[in-house]
């Protein structure tokens, strides 16, 4: 999925040919570049730059002097890059724009998971992701310490509002999907969205979910609900949380809050790959 990421990337950007590069830069010019960082933040997609430029061009040779999940602070030189100075700049933008993008998902899924120290609650990120990308997406929130919610809708059943209400209600939902997955040999997790406690009772009545996503729930809410919720199953705090208040849920003593900003409201971190003389 990388490399096919990857391959797309370049062929949107390059087309028939970098005719910048192609028409000014000696065909067998040499050159050195190097990746300097001017944010504050945690550096991601190093490992994605090593890719790229070996995949375009593989007598590319990178020195890695950052690796990923670093703290970097502007001025840090996070790599050099060694070879086809035409290589260097046909690769250069599609380097640097996941990188910025990565290095902003890992710096604030850092901030939150920073927040979160001393309880037992992890970050998860969602599917609000840029469409084409999300691998690369969840990859830097890995990087950033949080973890990955499912990654498609193959991976994992999420019953949320919609799907209860097409379905009829909280019991024909989870019947339905539970005969499904038998019916069709599928060994899935499923997880269930309560908007409030008369939908959580009904969930725990009819059982058979692995984990239960309370949407939109306030702190202390959660840890008055949380009181009934066995311990077999999973919970999940969702809905309009922020840094300023990821902690008070997280002290509630819930397994997981989803945090769909990582991904669809983050700020790149500001990166430059500079020509050097080689």
């Amino acid at each position: 999925m990388i490399d096919e990421i990857i391959l797309n990337a370049l062929k949107e950007d390059i087309g028939p040919g970098d005719y910048s590069t192609l028409s000014c830069v000696p065909e067998n010019g040499k050159g050195k570049a190097q990746l300097i960082v001017k944010d504050s933040g945690i550096i991601a997609g190093v490992e994605l730059a090593q890719r790229i430029f070996h995949l375009f061009d593989s007598e590319l040779k990178m020195e890695v002097f950052i690796a990923d999940g670093s703290s970097v602070q502007p001025g840090d030189i996070a790599f050099e890059v060694i070879g086809s100075s035409r290589s260097i700049l046909s690769t250069e933008r599609l380097v640097l724009n996941f990188m910025q993008r990565m290095s902003g998902i890992a710096t604030e899924t850092n901030q939150l998971v920073q927040l979160l120290k001393g309880t037992k609650t992890n970050v998860l990120d969602t599917r609000k992701t840029t469409p084409g990308v999300r691998y690369m997406e969840k990859w830097a929130v890995r990087i950033g310490g949080g973890m990955n919610h499912r990654f498609a809708l193959y991976d994992m059943i999420m019953l949320k509002d919609n799907h209860i209400d097409y379905a009829g209600g909280i019991e024909k939902a989870i019947e339905r999907t539970k005969d499904y997955l038998l019916k069709n040999n599928l060994d899935l997790k499923i997880e269930i969205e309560v908007r409030n406690e008369e939908e959580l009772d009904e969930v725990l009545k009819v059982g058979g979910v692995h984990r239960i996503m309370l949407d939109n729930f306030t702190p202390s809410k959660i840890s008055e609900v949380l009181r009934k919720i066995p311990a077999e199953y999973e919970t999940e705090a969702s809905g309009g949380i922020t840094n300023e208040t990821i902690r008070s849920y997280a002290k509630t003593g819930v397994d997981f809050i989803s945090v769909g900003a990582l991904t669809h409201q983050v700020k790149s971190l500001d990166m430059s790959l500079k020509a050097k003389f080689y």
